[in-house]
């Protein structure tokens, strides 16, 4: 482990259960000129216990956290006898329980009311310790302004500093001041395709996703997702400003030149307070050995911003075979097209003749189950449904029994089963695995942000969608997320200027009118809820939130038209929405009814039965405790 000249390696010990006091407390170290060690950075699949042993050997400190939970720790007691044998131990109290025999005779600095700031008191202590324990004086704060308010508080401010600043607070980004140590948020911009041929645009549309990805993977960097990655590239002006804009410290650019099975890809790190260019590297790679160059260059990446990887292993759920992963990419191009049914057919076509010619290809597992998901939800009828649905189960089974660390492999059976099955209990594993290993993605944040507020753990889905907020600021889905969070919670106030962001995003995305709609109407904002449902393009959604509104406006004649156009329009495809209608009316036999018919076809709008506010009227009949509990929900 090497650290930049004249700074200090500090190793952080600490319990599993106390990982989020850890987190604060690490990047508190690093704003005020440490370089930390803790074992967030090592990847699953990695030799764990050598690393450490590394790492610890090492250290210029060892600053352990003891807690209720660190003092029964065999790992944490032996990490700390290593730095009180060295003389190199800096104890913290996280809750006052008294540390375990033998290191009673160092005081540990108490932080458990540490209030976050690095200035504050108790952090100084932290800082003197450190500094004593190196046998020099303690140094001087950076000169980095602390944000003010909360980064919930930036996002719904509305203004363009309010996007900038949902990215990463000032202090993160290292852009509002001088650079700290832990400036580590990044944009991979996307790479451009030099090969001439428009059709080959694929290959550098996948190259960046996978680099993207790989980057992701590293706990010690912030990587701005896909779609506000691209946003950004969109943004005139040059780096600083480009940086500045969408918050981030470091942009990454390349371009891709295919010959054959030979790809020529030249890439250039830049600084986003300077705009010079950190490091560069142009080489030619066999596309049969790509996976390992994109690992390749994530770590070389890593390394040039001084954020420590531990491990060589390539990203999981690759493969070595040209032909599959061309295959694989133009999937996935057609996928994210999202055009039409014909697109979607073509993009599992490809899919499966990847899988012919590499079954071992996990990734391409993961986007057969992902379309075969889309096309039963989007593209079939009750007749297809659960035949769809069940093979999309089965490929994301199998992508997993190959790559078990796979974030989206387990991401894509979480959908499938909650979505597809109505297997709440199920799903669960499958989602708190895709969060574990893919935390660092925003669409996996964002899909276990959904899946925990329909399940009502709200404080685990705030914190996933603030994440996923962070990590793609400039996604339209992504605030679309942030304000069903907020809705489902029964905090409508919050969840309006979230759809607003969503619509200046993308004016065009679907069922975002009628969810603002729902917000404004609950709120008792009549005429601005009648406005929101008739922008709604999606028919169902806007003929649900009219029938309902026009009840509660006392147009019952008007009310009972639009719900006559619901029936005839949708059928029974439109269960739920029927059922919500009919709860919002006062009607819960019709309503329970609805529900058991949704339940029967399999009806995915179920999923959000447990926290559905229009619901609420008949949520104290015990008919409604029963049914939420016969689907699985507790």
């Amino acid at each position: 482990m090497s650290s930049e000249p004249g700074l200090p390696t500090l190793f952080l010990s600490y319990a599993h259960e106390d990982q989020a006091q850890a987190k604060r407390i690490a990047s508190a170290l690093q704003r005020t000129g440490h370089a930390v060690w803790w074992d967030a950075l090592i990847e699953g699949g990695t030799r764990f216990a050598r690393t450490i042993d590394e790492a610890l050997a090492r250290a210029d400190v060892i600053v352990v956290l003891w807690s209720r939970q660190s003092v029964q720790s065999d790992w944490v007691c032996d990490e700390a006898a290593q730095g009180r044998d060295r003389h190199r131990l800096v104890p913290l109290s996280l809750d006052g329980a008294l540390p375990p025999l033998g290191f009673r005779q160092i005081q540990a600095v108490d932080v458990s009311h540490w209030n976050g700031r690095a200035n504050a008191q108790q952090f100084t202590a932290v800082r003197r310790a450190i500094a004593a324990a190196l046998g020099e004086e303690a140094r001087p704060l950076p000169r980095v302004r602390e944000p003010a308010v909360s980064r919930r508080q930036l996002v719904v401010g509305g203004s363009a500093v309010a996007v900038i600043a949902a990215g990463a607070a000032a202090w993160e980004t290292g852009l509002l001041g001088p650079e700290s140590p832990n400036s580590k948020r990044i944009a991979v911009l996307p790479f451009k395709n030099l090969s001439g041929d428009a059709s080959q645009s694929y290959l550098s549309d996948g190259l960046t996703e996978e680099i993207r990805a790989a980057l992701a993977r590293n706990d010690g960097l912030e990587v701005l997702a896909p779609t506000s990655s691209e946003a950004a590239a969109g943004i005139a002006g040059n780096a600083q400003s480009l940086a500045r804009k969408v918050g981030v410290s470091y942009l990454l650019e390349g371009s891709v030149q295919r010959v054959g099975d030979v790809v020529r890809v030249a890439i250039n790190l830049i600084s986003g307070r300077t705009g010079f260019s950190e490091w560069t590297q142009r080489v030619d790679r066999r596309l049969d050995d790509i996976f390992a160059f994109e690992s390749e260059i994530a770590r070389t990446v890593s390394k040039a911003l001084s954020v420590r990887i531990a491990t060589d292993d390539p990203a999981p759920g690759g493969t070595r075979n040209v032909r599959a992963y061309e295959a694989y990419l133009q999937g996935m191009e057609l996928f994210n097209l999202a055009k039409n049914e014909d697109t979607d057919r073509q993009s599992r076509a490809h899919f499966e003749l990847a899988l012919s010619l590499d079954p071992n290809f996990a990734l391409a597992h993961v986007g057969l189950s992902r379309i075969l998901a889309v096309l039963a939800d989007e593209r079939s009828d009750a007749s297809e449904l659960q035949k769809l649905y069940d093979a999309a189960i089965a490929e994301a089974r199998r992508a997993i029994a190959i790559a078990p660390t796979l974030a989206r492999g387990h991401l894509a059976l979480g959908y499938a089963l909650f979505a597809g099955k109505l297997d709440v209990r199920g799903a669960q594993p499958s989602y708190d695995k895709a969060y574990r290993y893919g935390h660092g993605d925003a669409d996996v944040g964002r899909f276990y942000a959904y899946y925990a507020a329909s399940t009502r753990r709200f404080r685990d889905a705030r914190d996933a969608i603030e994440r996923a907020l962070a990590l793609d600021p400039l996604n339209a889905l992504t605030h679309f997320a942030a304000g069903s969070i907020a809705y489902a919670s029964r905090r409508y106030a919050d969840a309006i200027p979230e759809y607003r962001r969503a619509l200046e995003l993308n004016r065009d995305a679907s069922d975002v009118h009628a969810e603002m709609g729902d917000c404004l109407m609950l709120l008792g904002q009549i005429e601005a809820a009648r406005a929101a449902y008739a922008a709604e393009d999606s028919p169902v959604s806007r003929l649900r939130g009219q029938a309902i509104l026009e009840h509660r406006a006392g147009n019952d004649a008007a009310a009972r038209k639009v719900f006559d156009q619901l029936i005839s329009e949708a059928g029974d495809a439109a269960s739920y929405q029927q059922a919500e209608v009919m709860a919002q009316w006062g009607r819960s036999d019709d309503a329970f009814r609805l529900l058991g018919k949704a339940r029967a076809v399999g009806d995915s709008g179920l999923t959000y039965a447990a926290t559905d506010p229009l619901l609420d009227p008949i949520a104290k009949d015990p008919r409604f405790d029963r049914f939420i509990k016969a689907i699985g929900f507790t």
